[in-house]
């Protein structure tokens, strides 16, 4: 199993969504594009992306219609529909959300990697210093 792959996989059809904000492509842009963004580390392969695009499609999240480019031939062309927007913006904080909690667990205090990024979190305040009192009062 690669993990990199499964985590692609799992998050294809927001990252289709968030290509799609900026206008109108078709399949392979769209793949193209993910992995311009992410400066490659995201492959996008044909298996992956065009079972995103049929599901968010058919969840009318995304419109594809075909079009002819200018060379005759014919691609379909996706486009995000104001339902796909406003998912989008769901997933992003649902996203921002799962990220932040998953960083905190294995990037919690004590355990991250130096130069790792993590949020900013107050100083826990020093507790008071407590004296132990004696087991046992001396008879007397």
């Amino acid at each position: 199993m690669d993990p990199e792959r499964e985590l692609l996989k799992g998050n294809t059809p927001t990252l289709v969504l968030a290509v799609l904000r900026d206008g109108p492509l078709h399949g392979y842009a769209i793949a193209r594009e993910i992995e311009r963004r992410s400066d490659n580390a995201l492959r996008c392969k044909e298996g992956t992306l065009y079972p995103a695009l049929h599901a968010l499609e058919r969840d009318g999240l995304i419109l594809g219609g075909w079009r002819k480019e200018h060379g005759g031939r014919e691609r379909k062309v996706y486009e995000l529909t104001p339902a796909g927007t406003a998912a989008l913006q769901e997933r992003t904080r649902t996203w921002a959300r799962f990220a932040a909690a998953i960083e905190n667990v294995i990037g919690g205090p004590d355990h991250g990697d130096e130069g790792a990024i993590r949020p900013e979190r107050p100083h826990p305040r020093p507790r008071p210093t407590v004296r132990p009192r004696p087991l046992l009062e001396p008879n007397g």
